[in-house]
């Protein structure tokens, strides 16, 4: 039977829900950005959710991730006797399955949005020359893409290719004396989940630096259907 009561502690879920079927979201956490006018109760973090204003809620679901929530956190929610689905995703086609999974589960069907997004992947346009990036996600300490990731995977779909894509880690810590040794094509600077800007982040490197629209590399939800115009121009202007 489809949930009808659905807590999200992931944000591009949250979106996804909130969008395919309206009315089904109860809470969300603070960091659940998207729709704007999202208005449900609010439950802490991804990584500190408030368990005991969740379980007060009296969800028939919540939704979660193998990456982004600390299994502590799901542990005691299903202690608490509620449903817990807990998605994992490592790239483009495994957000698809997790994304229509999820869906089902919430009762939403297969959205217009989810079929757009599958064709704007499937028709990307045939790539002149390949890039070689490097790509941040956090300064204080420098941490970057490594192996196995879901954006890594979006990048390597639009002809960029991670330098640390065969790291031992999936987010290794590395000097920044080390980074700028690998003299990259370009730097891949998102703006979450730390916030890269023009005046933050470029100015550690000589190779030019794309900054991107962290929702659309790290998110799998609507955003996907226009991720690969987004990410591609934000490549581009890099690299004119």
């Amino acid at each position: 039977m489809a949930a009808v009561r659905v807590v999200s502690l992931v944000p591009s879920l949250t979106e996804a829900v909130a969008v395919s079927a309206p009315g089904a979201l109860v809470g969300a956490t603070e960091w659940c950005s998207h729709p704007e006018d999202l208005d449900v109760v609010r439950v802490g973090g991804t990584k500190n959710p408030d368990v005991r204003r969740i379980i007060g809620l009296a969800p028939d679901l919540v939704i979660a991730n193998e990456e982004e929530n600390r299994a502590p956190d799901l542990a005691a929610l299903r202690a608490a006797g509620l449903q817990v689905l807990v998605t994992e995703v490592r790239d483009l086609p495994g957000a698809f399955r997790e994304l229509t999974r999820v869906l089902a589960a919430c009762g939403a069907g297969r959205p217009g949005w989810l079929a757009q997004a599958e064709t704007a992947w499937d028709q990307l346009p045939e790539q002149a020359a390949r890039l070689r990036a490097v790509v941040p996600i956090w300064r204080r300490p420098w941490m970057v893409l490594g192996r196995d990731t879901f954006a890594g995977d979006l990048l390597w779909r639009l002809g960029v290719d991670n330098a640390y894509a065969t790291h031992a880690e999936r987010y290794p810590r590395i000097p920044i004396e080390d980074l700028r040794a690998v003299s990259p094509d370009v730097m891949v600077l998102p703006d979450e989940p730390y916030r890269f800007t023009r005046e933050d982040g470029p100015e550690e490197f000589t190779a030019p630096s794309a900054l991107v629209s962290g929702r659309h590399l790290t998110w799998y939800g609507p955003s996907l259907a226009q991720a690969p115009a987004v990410l591609g121009e934000a490549l581009r202007a890099a690299c004119r």
